[in-house]
């Protein structure tokens, strides 16, 4: 009786056993990977995506630099995305000095907007950044790195390691009395071609 019981044990097993799938053989295992892993480092010659370091030196964080005299913007992250920028373009910086009370200031944007050539020129050879001063913030503690300005707007043109170069009193760029309120055209397109970076041949 009891070899009957284990006979039917054993049959029973061995049609469980048919039945079931076959179970999946094990991939063999993979050594230990135990080189040093060292931390992915923003390469300043590629534009990269917005957010994946504070230079992040991609369109959208550039056409921000110069959209609004705004003063909640931080100038010391936009000067290091400036910076990149610079470096990746082989271009130099203007520090655009203003805020969105000056009327000057306004003036000035739809001078160089209103003019291809000189727009174009200023895209080839600088990154365009402002920087807000006004009674909502003065950026005093930024601005104190440079010389006193005396009107708005202000320019500073510097390096692409964020090294002063020129600072420019605007009122010296400005139409001849007598003409429309506005910029000298011949005058500011003289600065801009003096501080331009020197390109290889």
């Amino acid at each position: 009786m009891r070899m009957k019981a284990v006979g039917c044990s054993m049959i029973v097993a061995g049609l469980l056993a048919a039945c079931s799938p076959s179970a999946p053989t094990a991939a063999p295992a993979q050594p230990l990977d135990t080189t040093e892993q060292k931390p992915a480092v923003a390469d300043p010659g590629q534009p990269v995506a917005s957010g994946n370091t504070p230079a992040a030196a991609d369109i959208a964080a550039i056409a921000g630099l110069n959209a609004q005299f705004d003063p909640g913007r931080d100038p010391v992250a936009d000067l290091a995305t400036a910076k990149v920028e610079a470096k990746r373009g082989g271009k130099r910086i203007v520090l655009d000095v203003g805020g969105e009370w000056c009327s000057w200031c306004h003036l000035l944007d739809a001078f160089i907007e209103g003019d291809a050539q000189i727009r174009s020129f200023r895209d080839a050879n600088y990154v365009w950044m402002k920087v807000n001063y006004s009674e909502d913030n003065e950026n005093a503690a930024f601005l104190s790195q440079f010389p006193a300005i005396k009107g708005y707007p202000h320019l500073f043109v510097l390096d692409a390691d964020g090294k002063l170069l020129h600072s420019q009193f605007t009122g010296e760029l400005e139409a001849d009395k007598g003409q429309p309120k506005g910029y000298n055209r011949e005058r500011f397109f003289a600065f801009m071609k003096d501080w331009a970076p020197a390109k290889a041949p």
